[in-house]
């Protein structure tokens, strides 16, 4: 009872399987598309509110300052100094402490270790980099980066 394996067989094996993942993929990258608006907390990166402005301000300070440099945010980045993505959390969801953090580095820093340098920000920047990490932290990340105790 040995059956042929034929070209027309591969074929719409071939074929079935195509169109079984290519209807996969999109099926998941619909659900990706509905589902990132609630995760990823975008309704507070308006422009024109308040905090909309100072979380871009903040981000822009994150750029220009080269943190991603050291540290990591949502697992991207350097690893030289700690991941900023639960940084609020953290810090016991108070911007006044993360803020007063990055005051308080010495500006010719920590002789013998590596330290974060002073950057002298003005309290608008501060608030402005407090609320970008705050943002950061509210992101519904899955979980990612894990944080493996080891």
């Amino acid at each position: 009872m040995a059956q042929v394996f034929t070209k027309s067989m591969a074929r719409n094996i071939f074929y079935g399987g195509s169109v079984f993942f290519i209807l996969l993929f999109l099926a998941l990258t619909l659900d990706t598309s509905f589902a990132l608006p609630e995760r990823d907390q975008r309704h507070q990166l308006d422009l024109s509110t308040e905090v909309g402005q100072r979380i871009a301000k903040g981000k822009e300070l994150w750029e220009n300052n080269n943190c991603i440099g050291c540290h990591t945010l949502l697992g991207e980045g350097a690893y030289f100094a700690p991941e900023l993505g639960n940084i609020y959390t953290r810090f016991g969801n108070n911007k006044e402490a993360i803020k007063a953090f990055i005051q308080s580095r010495p500006a010719m820093g920590i002789p013998g270790r590596r330290s974060m340098p002073q950057f002298n920000f003005s309290d608008e920047e501060l608030d402005a980099i407090a609320e970008f990490l705050k943002y950061s932290s509210e992101i519904n990340t899955a979980g990612w980066p894990p944080n493996i105790q080891g």
